[in-house]
């Protein structure tokens, strides 16, 4: 299969051909899927090293663990439900070594203020500060209540999508965002947790877009 027509194929024709031998297909899979994978395992592992290896280890074992996936499932689901348990035991296992603190070079700060300062360094600085809380407040949450908002509020999954993932029902998700809001303001110290400015950041060149 050529490179061209492999772009051509939906995600379900592509692991159909990949499952069959086709090295090339399950190739077009990984450049596709690829960024938003170590998107997710940045924000939840908060080190572009480790989310590299967690990008790495998920296609990987979506490679050898192929011929189990169904088609009745969407392998973007089955995939990224991969690299979220990789993402979250990396966490778990580093989180001794590491210091409660979020330092204002952390890769997801520097990501979030370039997106967002405009170039203006006066609020690139401001920015800085108040997203190092705010990721040092996401880091707070418990790995469920921190997955989920991973997937809901920076990957763009709906519910439905994020409960297939993390293997609970839609409304389990609908209540970890709104439990999630409620931590994330009281670790912020504000009074509301539904104002809008305790929307996280958009980190949107990480996610491929």
């Amino acid at each position: 299969m050529a490179d061209a027509s492999a772009s051509s194929l939906s995600a379900a024709e592509l692991v159909a051909c990949a499952q069959r031998g086709n090295q090339s297909a399950f190739g077009e899979l990984t450049r596709r899927y690829r960024p938003r994978i170590y998107a997710l395992a940045l924000h939840l592992t908060g080190d572009a090293h480790d989310a590299d290896d967690v990008a790495q280890e998920t296609f990987l074992r979506a490679f050898r663990k192929l011929g189990e996936f169904r088609a009745a499932s969407e392998f973007y689901t089955w995939i990224y439900r991969i690299a979220v348990n990789r993402a979250l035991n990396l966490r778990r296992d580093n989180s001794r070594r590491r210091s409660s603190n979020v330092p204002m070079d952390d890769p997801r700060v520097a990501l979030a203020v370039q997106v967002d300062s405009g170039g203006d360094p006066r609020r690139a600085a401001e920015l800085r500060q108040s997203y190092s809380r705010l990721v040092a407040a996401l880091d707070g949450l418990s790995p469920s209540l921190r997955s989920t908002v991973v997937l809901v509020a920076l990957q763009g999954l709906t519910h439905d999508e994020a409960g297939a993932v993390l293997g609970c029902p839609s409304g389990t998700i609908a209540w970890r965002i709104h439990e999630s809001r409620r931590e994330l303001a009281e670790a912020l110290e504000r009074p509301d947790p539904h104002e809008e400015e305790h929307a996280l950041p958009r980190f949107v060149p990480v996610f491929g877009q």
